[in-house]
């Protein structure tokens, strides 16, 4: 287990490493050129990704690998497992009290009204 989280942590770090490096190539192949602004080194350019991912990015979800999808897949497996009587149940139930829920996100037909 501990070598799992230690081969995380290095490829990780392996990944800031490399971004932080095509982050330094790219800006002083370019900014300068086209801006006349100043050559950045490596630990500058590594300040660039880190505060372009706390004001663009959050430094969590996708990149940590904890993104959305998974819980979207996880509710797409149970909606997949339920029977056709099941699924019309849950979306009369969630219709009803008040739930904003669209059938079609699980490709399931609209639910009847009721009169």
């Amino acid at each position: 287990m501990k070598i799992h989280i230690i081969k995380r942590i290095a490829l990780m770090l392996a990944m800031i490493l490399g971004l932080s490096i095509i982050i330094m190539v790219l800006w002083n192949l370019l900014v300068p050129a086209i801006f006349r602004l100043a050559f950045i080194n490596f630990w500058q350019a590594l300040g660039l990704f880190v505060l372009a991912r706390l004001l663009f990015g959050g430094m969590g979800g996708r990149f940590m690998g904890m993104g959305m999808h998974s819980h979207h897949n996880a509710i797409r497996e149970k909606w997949m497992k339920m029977t056709p009587e099941e699924r019309k149940e849950f979306v009369h139930h969630r219709h009803h009290h008040g739930h904003d829920f669209r059938s079609d996100f699980f490709n399931a037909e609209k639910p009847e009204k009721e009169l």
